[in-house]
């Protein structure tokens, strides 16, 4: 059977497996973005603060994905808990990176003449530089969850839901006919959902953007 073929024969699975991995993935990106904006929205005035922050999200990101969902399947158990965890803990850092360095780049010039208009700090915040700073942003939760795609795949070990599956599934029947199938499923499956994805944050940026700062 060729891989066309297989596809076809396992479109229902593929279908599944991809609706189940988007969700987790999507799930994950939506927890990293609202956490990751707060820390940054937080520290991006304090060097010291936001030199912090970075470190140790940063140190999520060296942790090996494998050795992360197995210290995570004690407390957590199997499914989605441990991967749903480990997703959020890695998609940390470029969102909060990405805010600190957009709200760090809006010009001074702008926030002192918002000043002047009387605007409170909070009002500062929400009116003038989150909006600058939001393309910065965006892009920083684009990164994430191309990255999050990647590393879902792998939450398979603890029984993650998501491509993982048929490309572990094939990596336990090498040597048979059907192994290199299955991984090229399950690689294919997350390429385009990659893509999927990325068309939607590109269209998601600018209708979000004004149109003076795209």
């Amino acid at each position: 059977m060729n891989f066309g073929e297989f596809l076809i024969s396992r479109a229902d699975d593929m279908l599944e497996l991809g609706l189940a991995h988007a969700a987790v993935v999507g799930a994950a990106v939506l927890l990293s973005t609202l956490i990751g904006v707060t820390l940054g929205v937080l520290t991006y005035q304090s060097e010291r603060a936001r030199e912090t922050v970075l470190a140790i999200t940063g140190a999520f990101l060296t942790i090996p994905s494998f050795a992360l969902f197995i210290l995570l399947l004690g407390p957590l158990g199997l499914g989605w808990s441990p991967v749903l965890l480990a997703l959020v803990l890695y998609g940390l850092m470029p969102i909060v990176r990405n805010t600190i360095t957009g709200l760090r780049g809006v010009d001074p010039a702008v926030v002192e003449s918002a000043k002047g208009m009387g605007l409170s700090r909070r009002q500062l915040l929400l009116r003038i530089e989150l909006p600058l700073a939001w393309p910065v942003i965006i892009t920083g939760v684009r990164v994430t969850t191309l990255v999050l795609l990647g590393i879902a795949a792998i939450g398979a070990i603890v029984n993650g839901p998501g491509y993982g599956e048929l490309i572990f599934t094939g990596l336990a029947r090498v040597g048979t006919p059907v192994a290199v199938n299955l991984v090229l499923a399950g690689t294919v499956g997350v390429m385009i959902l990659a893509v999927v994805f990325d068309l939607a944050f590109y269209t998601v940026k600018r209708l979000t953007t004004s149109q003076g700062i795209r």
